[in-house]
């Protein structure tokens, strides 16, 4: 193989999604819906003989979790990454989102420099770390990954793979991943072509 096969794949459903809290670094752990989602995802891969020779995962327990479950169901090593965490959202985190309109109200406009929550990450930030995390995985030559995280970090990933410039003011390029939704790509280093096999949303 001279290539890279990388599966980035979204977490399961948590704890706060049924809190309809701000997650971000809020260590939520997966719900029963989760754990099941996790292991529908692995099961469908196990029959369609999908192989990964390493799961690489956010280290919060949702993305953990989620990665833990498929990688025992593969019988693939698994490692965690803290470069794969979601956005830091700084004050926000764990807040309901009412509470957090009424403490951190709308701007008229929300500069990429400007970090969440008061404490937490920018857009510029985190599009920073992405780049990074995904250096890190590409420098483990080829082979095929499969990385576990949140929603928010995959995006920025993605937008590199893609040369998209991080979103200003809540607006630019965004993926839709839903829980446990992935997006499978092949990456050639000798000519450094990134190639978009399949992206699914649905179980």
């Amino acid at each position: 193989m001279d290539h890279l096969e990388i599966t980035f794949l979204r977490h399961g459903r948590s704890r706060a999604d049924d809190e309809d809290v701000l997650e971000g670094r809020y260590d939520s752990p997966l719900t029963e819906v989760g754990q099941a989602q996790a292991r529908a995802r692995a099961k469908g891969w196990e029959q369609a003989g999908v192989q990964f020779d390493q799961v690489i995962c956010s280290t919060l327990a949702r993305a953990r979790s989620t990665a833990e479950i498929v990688a025992g169901i593969l019988g693939a090593p698994l490692e965690a990454d803290p470069a794969w965490m979601e956005m830091d959202n700084g004050q926000m985190s764990g807040l309901s989102h009412a509470e957090a309109d009424v403490r951190f109200p709308k701007q008229a406009f929300f500069g990429p420099y400007d970090r969440k929550g008061l404490t937490g990450e920018s857009d510029v930030d985190i599009h920073f770390r992405a780049m990074m995390a995904l250096q890190n995985v590409v420098r483990r030559g080829p082979g095929r990954y499969l990385v576990v995280a949140h929603g928010g970090i995959l995006n920025a990933a993605l937008r590199v793979i893609a040369g998209a410039p991080h979103p200003v003011n809540f607006h630019g390029v965004w993926f839709a991943f839903t829980d446990l939704g992935y997006a499978r790509f092949t990456y050639a280093p000798a000519n450094h072509r990134w190639t978009l096999r399949e992206f699914r949303c649905d179980l």
